[in-house]
C-alpha cells in the first residue's frame, strides 16, 4: 500500500463566480482576478514537485492546472491528465441558475431555504439529493450518484504509474467538489458551511482504499 499527498487547488475565480451562479458541467472562463490568483498560488506551489497532475476536463481547471504547472520550478509534469470523472457537481435544470434562489428551491420545502441551513441539519450529500428532487428534469446529480461518479475519479487517480509512496500529486477541482471531499474524509474536523476561496489548497493523504484531509482553504 502506497501513500501520496494530494494537493487540491480550487480553480481560479471565473465570471460565473462573480455572478454567483451554479457552474457545475458548465463553463464560463477565469476572470482577469482569477488568472492573477492562479498565478499567485502557482508562485506558492512553485518549489513542490509534483509526480502527476489531474483536473476535470473543464477549462476553467484546464485553465488554472496549466498557470500552476508552467510555473513550476521542481521538474514536475508539463501537463494535467483530464477526465469528466474529476467534474463537479452536475446541477441538472439549474446549470448556470442563481446559487440562492436555486437552494431555496431544494431546500424550502423541506423548511430548510439555503444551502448553509441543508448542510447544518443534514450535510451536502442530502442538498445534492434534494436539489435532483427539486430538479424538474431529475437529471441532477444525487449524493449517490455523485460519488459512484467521484469514487472512480479517486481510482483514476491512484492509478497512475508514475505516483509512489510518499508523492506530491496536483488536483484542480471546484467548489462543491472540495466540500464534499471535506465532508467525507475530513473526519468533522472542518466546517463545510465555509465555501473554499478561488485559488486556495486543500491537502489530502490518499492511501489505496482512503483518504484522509490534513488540511482545508489555505491561503
Amino acid at each position: 500500500m502506497i501513500k501520496f499527498n494530494l494537493y487540491v487547488v480550487r480553480h481560479g475565480q471565473t465570471y460565473f463566480n462573480i455572478f454567483n451562479r451554479l457552474q457545475g458541467w458548465s463553463n464560463s472562463p477565469l476572470t482577469e482576478k482569477g488568472i492573477e490568483g492562479a498565478k499567485d498560488t502557482a508562485k506558492k506551489l512553485a518549489n513542490i514537485k509534483f509526480s502527476a497532475a489531474f483536473c476535470s476536463d473543464t477549462t476553467r481547471a484546464m485553465h488554472t492546472a496549466q498557470i500552476i504547472l508552467d510555473a513550476n520550478k521542481a521538474g514536475s509534469v508539463d501537463q494535467p491528465l483530464t477526465s469528466p470523472l474529476l467534474r463537479e457537481e452536475f446541477y441538472g435544470y439549474y446549470e448556470g441558475n442563481d446559487m440562492p434562489q436555486t437552494w431555496y428551491v431544494a431546500g424550502a420545502p423541506h423548511g430548510l431555504p439555503t444551502f448553509k441551513d441543508i448542510v447544518n441539519k443534514y450535510s451536502i450529500g442530502k442538498a445534492k439529493d434534494y436539489l435532483k428532487e427539486a430538479d424538474p428534469f431529475h437529471m441532477a446529480e444525487d449524493n449517490e450518484e455523485y460519488w459512484t461518479r467521484w469514487n472512480k475519479g479517486l481510482d483514476f487517480i491512484r492509478s497512475d504509474k508514475n505516483i509512489h509512496d510518499g508523492d506530491n500529486v496536483l488536483l484542480i477541482s471546484h467548489g462543491n467538489a472540495v466540500l464534499s471531499l471535506v465532508e467525507r474524509f475530513g473526519k468533522g474536523k472542518y466546517d463545510v458551511t465555509e465555501r473554499p476561496a478561488n485559488g486556495s489548497l486543500t491537502k489530502l493523504e490518499i492511501t489505496d482504499n482512503d483518504a484522509e484531509v490534513t488540511g482545508y482553504n489555505i491561503q
